[in-house]
């Protein structure tokens, strides 16, 4: 069983839904084009990630196998109609700027995939915790993504149109393994003195 600093660690770096596994692109290249829009799909599909999983996990007994998958998507379906009438009631400019892309949720495959990998496998506790770290992964970078594209819009304006969300996120993934790489070696290093010591 995993600690909650190795889920976090996990959800917000190594098993980035968006960043690693390269889950849910649709929304993360079609709606960052600004910081606004960025937290408001994120916030939704942190939402909603975390309610799937917990009822995933509070019904996994009773769900029979051969129809497990159609059980999830109905479970993630309804979650999604009502914060999409949430964001509707509260949030209606957002609403409007987010489009077809809150209720697309429903096809966003990173939710789907932790129903059927964690949440339908661990506790209510456990699956509140896995949505909840991997909900913030994928939430900090449609933020991060909206943000960079929004500045960088100022002075070129291909940032706001769809190569720009690939180039983005293309930076992202490079930072990450560079910097997963960097880290590598430096541990790598360690080792290596550690055992000449001997």
């Amino acid at each position: 069983m995993k600690t909650l600093t190795e889920h976090f660690r996990a959800g917000l770096w190594f098993e980035n839904p968006g960043l690693v596994q390269l889950l849910g692109l649709c929304p993360l290249l079609a709606v960052t084009t600004t910081f606004v829009n960025g937290l408001g799909l994120g916030v939704a599909t942190l939402s909603v990630l975390v309610a799937s999983n917990a009822l995933v996990s509070a019904v996994r007994h009773w769900i029979l196998p051969e129809i497990r998958i159609p059980v999830y998507v109905l479970i993630i379906a309804s979650l999604v109609t009502c914060t999409e009438l949430v964001f509707k009631a509260w949030f209606p400019a957002l609403d409007r700027s987010l489009g077809i892309f809150i209720p697309l949720i429903v096809t966003n495959c990173a939710i789907v995939a932790r129903a059927e990998v964690f949440a339908s496998r661990n506790s209510i506790g456990a699956s509140i915790i896995d949505g909840f770290v991997m909900g913030l992964g994928f939430a900090l970078l449609l933020i991060t993504i909206g943000m960079f594209r929004e500045f960088v819009a100022q002075g070129w304006l291909l940032a706001v149109l769809p190569p720009g969300a690939f180039f983005s996120l293309a930076l992202a993934i490079a930072a990450k393994n560079a910097i997963d790489d960097r880290r590598g070696k430096q541990n790598t290093n360690v080792t290596i003195r550690e055992t000449v010591k001997r």
